[in-house]
């Protein structure tokens, strides 16, 4: 076994004294040496538990015989920052979460990592990170937090907030929802980003079988991270990195997983992004050809009716890739040092769907309440799509899983917004009316840095009259917990002069997400053949001007600058990884 950590003693001698310094014993030093990365901090509640489970995983690499460092980067939250300018920040935040653990990796060689995280950018962060630095890796996620009494969980409380604003609900009802929405630590308790991405890095083979989003508050979540930090050393001992784990066919499994959950729309943000890191090209099209077909089998928020916490109840991504098994690649490598087919096998023999059903049991549900069998499912065309036309030459992202079946195929008329700001008002005081599509513009990551639309796609799901009879479009991004007639990544994007930045009041929108068509196929109301519009549209070009960038400092600026297509992954780069040449 030739450990990288003994190799750099020898030509360091300044390491040893450095680490004896911090707290590490002598016998410390010839230990294989684990670091141990995470999001921890008190920025919000999917990373304010997580120095419990470093240290549970440091206790793991201990036993192991190994030695354990502590690493933070921690994150921010999606949730905190709505409303004002913080949410331009929180796309960004996962490459530069990115490039810190990249820092901390090479700066100071180890023999293996551990990477515990929960939500929306870090755990996407994580698995970029563990791409690009390729070192024996193993990831922990925080799981989710506890439904509030009824089942009440975060995502409900845009909609509640579009009620009270509306006078449909009273502000002592608004207030109470708001206390009791986020009982504990974790992840929220639905299937956004956060609870997607912790599905996906198990999908990939990166963590130990059905360990994704467990409750925060489960002592199965304890045990899982010291056995992942024992499983870390056994890692570096071996030499398995990444790159002999993580393959086109892993990507192909995680995506299949993603239909089947109905995951978050970011996931075309994260995914390609990860896949890049490991030398492997990705794009909304890889989605798209996976989805249709794909079996959507899940029962659980947004979409539908429980919280994520029965995810695991249910028996979690295993139950899910017992129901879908004939769809992935059973042979690809994990981080057991076992293929995904045999641990599915250990997992029938060792108790894990018995402990399972159990807690199922305690709540008076069965296994197919929450995840349906692969012949009864909900639905069978998988759950994103991916539009194209003379709006989104580049492509588009819908979760149609979510959108109002008469929304499938419709022809609405344009309401363009240069922000989000006035679009929202615009819905709230009824300026919107049915057969409108409201446009949100200049909100895609070279605009504003890609924020969610997330109070404004509320505000229309939760309208009675408007939620089946409008759609909204945009550049930017929507939150894993969004709902209703929305269709986002929108590209190319306004701020570089695409034809969403083109679109005037009263244009034609038509709407065909069977045959994934988005385009304008009329002018101030009045049906037009393509060439007459393309031809208006090349006019209106040569008239455009673009927007003076909105951030001339610091971190926005360089996204501003660099990111490249959301239908790219939005990384800050494009050169290519070890793994293409």
């Amino acid at each position: 076994m030739k450990l990288r950590s003994q190799e750099l003693r020898k030509i360091a001698p300044e390491l040893d004294p450095l680490r004896l310094g911090t707290g590490w014993k002598v016998e410390d030093l010839s230990k294989p040496q684990i670091m141990i990365e995470s999001t921890f901090g008190d920025s919000h509640p999917g990373s304010g538990h997580l120095l419990e489970l470093v240290e549970e995983a440091r206790a793991g690499v201990a036993e192991a015989g190994g030695h354990g460092a502590r690493y933070f980067t921690t994150d921010i939250c999606d949730g905190e920052a709505q409303g004002h300018d913080g949410i331009n920040y929180s796309l960004p935040s996962r490459d530069m979460i990115a490039n810190m653990i990249e820092i901390h990796a090479n700066a100071t060689p180890f023999d293996g990592g551990v990477f515990v995280a929960s939500c929306d950018k870090g755990m996407p962060a994580h698995l970029m990170g563990i791409g690009r630095v390729n070192i024996p890796s193993i990831v922990i996620t925080g799981g989710v937090m506890d439904a509030g009494p009824d089942l009440l969980t975060l995502e409900q409380i845009g909609m509640y907030s579009a009620m009270c604003e509306r006078g449909e609900i009273t502000e002592e009802k608004l207030t109470y929802y708001k206390q009791h929405a986020c009982p504990s630590c974790g992840a929220c308790s639905f299937m956004g980003t956060a609870s997607t991405m912790q599905i996906m890095a198990e999908a990939l083979g990166l963590m130990l079988p059905g360990s994704a989003l467990m409750p925060a508050t489960s002592p199965d979540l304890r045990t899982v991270a010291r056995e992942a930090g024992k499983q870390a050393v056994w890692l570096a001992e071996h030499d398995l990195t990444p790159d002999k784990i993580v393959t086109m066919k892993s990507f192909e499994n995680a995506i299949m997983v993603h239909a089947a959950i109905s995951g978050s729309t970011n996931s075309l943000l994260h995914l390609p992004a990860i896949a890049r890191e490991f030398g492997i090209e990705i794009d909304g099209d890889t989605f798209d050809r996976l989805h249709r077909g794909a079996h959507y089998l899940l029962n659980i928020r947004p979409a539908g009716q429980w919280p994520a916490q029965f995810f695991y109840y249910a028996g979690g991504v295993p139950t899910i890739m017992e129901e879908i098994k004939d769809m992935l690649h059973l042979d690809v490598m994990t981080v057991t040092g076992k293929t995904l087919g045999e641990n599915l096998e250990d997992l029938k023999k060792n108790g894990f769907y018995d402990k399972c059903d159990a807690y199922l049991a305690k709540v008076g549900l069965k296994r197919e309440d929450v995840i349906r069998p692969f012949d009864n499912p909900f639905g069978t065309d998988g759950s994103i799509a991916i539009l194209r036309g003379n709006l989104c030459p580049d492509g588009a992202v819908v979760k149609h899983t979510v959108v109002p079946k008469e929304m499938f195929e419709a022809t609405l008329k344009a309401r363009p917004f240069d922000c989000e700001e006035d679009a929202i008002h615009a819905v709230l005081t009824h300026e919107i009316k049915p057969g409108d599509a409201v446009i949100i513009r200049y909100e895609g990551p070279k605009g504003s840095g890609m924020p969610e639309m997330f109070y404004t796609t509320e505000a229309i799901a939760s309208d009675a009259e408007l939620g089946a009879s409008i759609a909204l479009l945009t550049d930017g991004r929507f939150s894993g917990a969004s709902k209703g007639p929305a269709i986002g990544h929108i590209s190319p994007e306004a701020a570089e002069g695409g034809p969403i930045a083109l679109v005037e009041e009263g244009d034609l929108i038509e709407i065909n997400i069977p045959n994934r068509v988005l385009r304008i196929v009329g002018i101030a109301g009045e049906k037009k053949t393509q060439e007459e519009i393309d031809e208006i549209l090349k006019e209106r070009k040569k008239n455009w001007t673009p927007k003076e960038p909105k951030y001339t400092k610091g971190v926005m600026k360089i996204f501003s600058e660099k990111a490249v297509s959301p239908m790219k992954g939005c990384l800050l780069y494009t050169s290519p990884s070890p793994r293409d040449s």
